[in-house]
């Protein structure tokens, strides 16, 4: 039997609990497929960043992304390794996330967005 038949078995830390994308594309007014930006998400991209802090959240990720290519649905963030698509509006509504999904393990089923690929 050679080494190289050999297959190592080993487990990948997970560097966070859930990880959280949010589309921070800014598209021109008026463009035919819409943009997170121009449907207002950065004020609630700025309050998630914010609450994460503030509750000592370390084990949730959060990283700015470019499009999600759901574009005239945003604003638009994806939680994984949920694979669960929000659609926040408000800030109550990331308030809301933030304490029932990250903190309590319950996704917000009001703000889900079941999207599909056609």
């Amino acid at each position: 039997m050679s080494n190289a038949s050999v297959e190592a078995e080993f487990d990948l830390p997970q560097v966070y609990k859930n990880h959280v994308f949010a589309c921070h594309t800014q598209r021109p007014s008026g463009h035919p497929r819409g943009s997170c930006g121009a449907a207002g998400a950065q004020p609630l991209w700025d309050r998630l960043s914010k609450r994460l802090e503030a509750e000592r959240l370390t084990n949730i990720g959060f990283t700015a992304s470019g499009c999600l290519g759901f574009c005239s649905v945003g604003p638009l963030m994806v939680v994984y390794p949920d694979g669960v698509w929000y659609r926040p509006t408000a800030p109550e509504d990331i308030d809301e996330i933030v304490e029932s999904h990250f903190k309590g393990g319950k996704r917000v089923d009001r703000l889900v967005m079941v999207l599909t690929r056609r």
